[in-house]
């Protein structure tokens, strides 16, 4: 068997009415209709609705009379929350509010004017708390020679970063032969410097002073610096990830490609 489509036929007293609720609110389309009868349709994968007026002797005797009490239509949508919003600002009969069940499942409901209950329901993200538990807790990151940036000024050589296992930070140590003057310039996010060995020259918006090993120096956002080594200097540098760099005189912001 291959189902090519679905259809819900659903008996109603006001076959108006519930085409209008559906037509308004749900973004249905009318594809064929007649004096107490519908089709509606959508572009998407929802299914396909027929209304019938109750009575219609279209249906057998025994169906006539029975209208669409305890159905309810459910439609798995994206956007719910935006959804919801939508369909309130619009006025339309929201009869159960948004909730969200334990197994998962996001839902609202509305009721139309024949009473048929229509549910939008989204499925929150799984947790994928069983993989996590299979994961190690802690990553160990190995530098190796792909990690190493260098540069005339500088060696970089990257540690956590988004590229290497970490969610939000990036670290990586800074090598300065003595002499060596870096350019000026800013980051757009702070960063904390812990000399190792040797000793920095830091100029931060105009004020310069130096950083010696077992020193940490915080360089907050956005400030014009330039670092200088008089004699042959190590450090640890920490920010958050998406931090780049702009130089003062030119246009855009560079990435740290050691800091990715």
């Amino acid at each position: 068997m291959n189902v090519s489509t679905s259809t819900l036929s659903l008996t109603v007293a006001d076959v108006d009415a519930s085409r209008d609720f559906l037509c308004t609110h749900l973004g249905y389309e009318v594809a064929m209709a007649d004096d107490g009868f519908a089709s509606l349709t959508r572009k998407d994968a929802a299914v396909d609705i027929v209304l019938l007026r109750k009575g219609t002797e279209v249906l057998p005797a025994e169906q006539r009379d029975r209208e669409a009490g305890g159905l309810i239509l459910a439609l798995t949508v994206t956007g719910l929350d935006a959804e919801e919003t939508r369909l309130r600002a619009a006025g339309a009969p929201i009869t159960m509010p948004l909730r969200e069940e334990p197994w998962g499942e996001r839902l609202f409901q509305m009721t139309d004017p024949n009473g048929v209950v229509v549910q939008l329901v989204e499925w929150a993200a799984p947790d994928h708390r069983e993989d996590r538990d299979q994961e190690p807790a802690a990553h160990v990151v190995t530098p190796s020679s792909e990690d190493v940036t260098v540069s005339p000024n500088a060696t970089m050589t990257g540690l956590a970063s988004p590229g290497r296992g970490s969610a939000e930070l990036s670290t990586w140590t800074v090598r300065m032969e003595a002499g060596a003057t870096g350019p000026e310039h800013s980051i757009s996010r702070e960063q904390v410097w812990t000399v190792t060995a040797g000793v920095l020259e830091v100029t931060c918006d105009g004020r310069t002073q130096e950083v010696s090993a077992g020193q940490t120096l915080i360089l907050p956002a956005d400030r014009t610096r330039r670092i200088h080594a008089h004699e042959q200097a190590e450090a640890h540098v920490s920010m958050r990830s998406d931090g780049v760099a702009s130089v003062p005189g030119t246009e855009g912001s560079r990435e740290l490609p050691w800091a990715r």
